[in-house]
């Protein structure tokens, strides 16, 4: 069963909603990682951290939840958007939404959460949300 640092990729998918800049997932997680810590929780390896956003961001974008931006829109080639599967995760996990637990739960349970069929199956299902 694969897992995921659910509070990371939502850092990333975030990171890919609001820039236009090229996207950079080790200083994310550098971010992330001071972020936790000022929080009071004890951070995760930092080299770790930076390896797993870097298998993040080419799952991510392997798997359709982000693509490269347009040129018309600033693409560089190095730069995302979210795809409409990238936003309905980011809808599901996002913490800053009440009840961000059962999705995430219901994400963990499966085999992998991050599969594009298991996740468009389990994302149709209105009690996930």
């Amino acid at each position: 069963m694969t897992t995921y640092n659910w509070d990371l990729i939502e850092r990333l998918l975030h990171e890919v909603q609001n820039g236009e800049a090229s996207f950079t997932p080790r200083p994310y997680a550098e971010r992330y990682a001071a972020e936790k810590a000022a929080q009071g929780e004890v951070p995760e390896n930092l080299d770790h951290l930076k390896a797993v956003a870097g298998e993040y961001e080419k799952l991510l974008l392997a798997r359709g939840y982000i693509e490269p931006r347009p040129e018309e829109q600033g693409g560089t080639g190095s730069n995302y958007i979210l795809t409409l599967r990238g936003s309905r995760l980011l809808s599901l996990i996002d913490s800053s939404i009440p009840g961000n637990d059962h999705p995430r739960q219901v994400l963990d349970e499966q085999q992998d959460a991050l599969d594009e069929v298991t996740f468009d199956e389990v994302a149709s299902k209105a009690q996930i949300a």
